[in-house]
């Protein structure tokens, strides 16, 4: 008979605790790369605006404190090189290059001739990023689960993701992984919402202790719904909500449920 889907006691533990520190050693390693990466890709082309207002005002610096140094009248075509926080550093077509802050900026027309708008700033910086890391603490069918996932994102709103992930418990341990698509509809917002589907395998191997128990191998699916919540410019704390799929035969499948809550960080 199949062993129950709970985790291992001792070897599972032992095994859990490998992963851990794989998991921390990977994180540690990315944040380390996350310092070394840009903010921004430097190749970015500029964008281009119009002043539609009387005028826009040209600061030395970016902050309210640094003087006005040059006035650009409307009509004035403005070039924004790069953001710093709720500020922009401009070039007009003479040349001058200063910094304008947000709110004025939005007052100026597109080359559509539609208002300017921005982001905030650390969605902004968010969706400029194109791989993050991950780690999550959970239950999977009331035992504790742990998992590892890395992500690539393919545009604002869909993404790439593959997971490792983890069950322990009494009777048996589980190891899976799958990967999947991740969609994002309201990406551009700090708390947003996301679904996922993905495939993958996945490992039971039951306490040797077990009568007439056998280690199962069998295709999985995946779906998922959570919630992202931005923390800081490289930080985002999600929770979600999994349904997996265990076809162990084939004839028959078996259904587990899991909810995990983690913190994720993207360079």
């Amino acid at each position: 008979m199949n062993a129950p889907m709970h985790g291992r006691p001792l070897r599972g533990g032992a095994v859990a605790s490998r992963l851990l520190r794989a998991g921390l050693t990977a994180c540690l390693a990315g944040l380390a790369l996350m310092m070394m990466v840009p903010a921004r890709a430097a190749d970015e082309p500029a964008e281009q605006v119009q002043v539609a207002d009387p005028y826009l005002e040209l600061h030395t610096a970016p902050g309210r404190g640094y003087p006005v140094f040059h006035v650009a009248g409307r009509g004035e075509a403005v070039e924004i090189l790069l953001r710093h926080t709720d500020w922009f550093k401009v070039r007009l077509a003479n040349g001058k290059e200063g910094w304008v802050e947000r709110v004025q900026l939005e007052t100026t027309l597109t080359q559509s001739g539609s208002r300017k708008t921005f982001r905030d700033v650390l969605l902004d910086d968010y969706l400029h990023r194109r791989v993050e890391m991950g780690m999550a603490w959970g239950r999977f069918k009331n035992e504790p689960m742990l998992k590892l996932w890395t992500g690539y994102r393919l545009s604002d709103t869909l993404s790439a993701e593959a997971t490792l992930g983890q069950v322990q418990g009494v009777f048996a341990g589980t190891d899976f992984w799958h990967v999947g698509i991740n969609a994002e509809p309201w990406s551009d917002k700090r708390l947003s919402p996301f679904f996922g589907v993905g495939l993958g395998k996945f490992k039971n191997i039951p306490n040797t202790s077990l009568v007439s128990a056998f280690t199962t191998n069998a295709n999985l699916a995946h779906a998922m719904a959570g919630v992202r919540w931005h923390l800081s410019d490289r930080f985002v704390l999600r929770a979600d909500y999994s349904i997996y799929t265990a076809y162990v035969a084939d004839t028959r499948s078996s259904e587990y449920r899991a909810l995990t809550a983690g913190i994720l960080f993207f360079f």
